[in-house]
């Protein structure tokens, strides 16, 4: 019963991925879109623990190289992993996991303390993990400088701290209305 409850979660955390996929990207210069699919990202670490975190954004990353038009705009294939934003793609596994791992070392004995250990897990794993790989793969990819990818990535910073303090919110509605969630994967603490 455990692990078909597991499983649930995580396809449903991989499909909500691909739900927000479902709102228009907006197109940037430096050839990466601004879309929600790193909130899921947030959400699925905050929400789900870092295991589980990291298999629903591995089974999005597999539906999406198997060609389902599951990222924002309707893209999907191979050919996204050779884009410039191939490195953020590829950090949202890490970012989800290192998000997990934050938020169940992190106090969540009440919807507060929830919400604020979510805010710091998203901003860490969710912010800044996926800038990183975000970066390597713009330096890679698409031959920026490091000062050029760096500069280029701060455009997504507001938005993505907007998107931390939305996963705080939810994280703070769940731990109201389900008090026994299992935050991080863990029991709260």
């Amino acid at each position: 019963m455990k692990s078909s409850r597991s499983l649930a979660l995580v396809a449903l955390f991989a499909a909500l991925l691909a739900v927000f996929g479902l709102i228009p990207k907006i197109d940037l210069p430096l050839g990466v879109p601004i879309t929600l699919q790193t909130l899921g990202v947030m959400l699925a670490g905050c929400m789900l623990g870092p295991k589980r975190a990291l298999q629903s954004m591995l089974l999005f990353l597999l539906a999406v190289a198997l060609g389902l038009p599951l990222l924002s705009g309707g893209r999907g294939g191979l050919g996204v992993f050779m884009a410039p934003s191939a490195g953020y793609l590829i950090s949202w596994p890490f970012g989800a996991l290192v998000t997990g791992w934050i938020m169940s070392n992190l106090p969540r004995s009440t919807p507060n303390r929830a919400a604020g250990s979510a805010f710091t897990a998203s901003a860490l794993g969710g912010l800044l993990v996926v800038h990183a790989f975000g970066v390597t793969g713009l330096v890679i990819i698409a031959k920026l400088s490091w000062m050029q990818a760096l500069l280029g990535t701060l455009v997504f910073v507001p938005g993505d701290l907007i998107k931390c303090a939305v996963c705080a919110i939810v994280v703070h509605t769940v731990a109201r209305g389900v008090p026994d969630w299992q935050f991080g994967g863990r029991a709260l603490k």
